[in-house]
């Protein structure tokens, strides 16, 4: 073997034993992406004022808080923001918009428009947010 080649295969096998060490140090280098907020402090943009408008709810399933879900329209004086996530096995509760009722579909638990449970086998009430209209944006934060 001579000098140079002992080199060059040196310095290869220097570069791919350090390669992973380069691409971890570029990978936690990179900006972390800007959450959702609005301009207010704490307050998570979840949709538009449109949106709400067409179906009178919003679902949002990947917020920094956790799924959304938004009942109202724009020119009501307060909107009703919950986790939708049900406290007794993790089914996403539906809007029965006739009884004013949040409904688990998979065991007909009962939680009312503050998230407190109407009707069991759910025992925890659902997460409540706040909610406001900013603009064009409809927006929550933790209650």
């Amino acid at each position: 073997m001579n000098r140079r080649y002992f080199i060059n295969l040196f310095s290869l096998s220097l570069f791919v034993s350090c390669s992973p060490i380069l691409f971890a140090a570029t990978y936690a280098a990179k900006p972390k992406p800007k959450n959702n907020t609005s301009k207010s402090n704490n307050w998570v943009n979840v949709g538009t004022v449109e949106e709400l408008d067409k179906t009178g709810q919003i679902l949002k399933e990947k917020t920094p808080l956790g799924p959304v879900f938004i009942i109202g329209k724009s020119n009501s004086a307060n909107l009703i923001a919950v986790n939708p996530t049900c406290t007794h096995l993790g089914c996403n509760v539906d809007w029965e918009a006739e009884e004013n009722i949040f409904l688990c579909p998979c065991h007909a638990s009962e939680f009312t428009t503050d998230g407190k449970v109407q009707n069991g086998p759910a025992t925890e009430p659902l997460p409540t947010y706040e909610a406001k209209i900013e603009g064009t944006a409809v927006v929550v934060r933790r209650a």
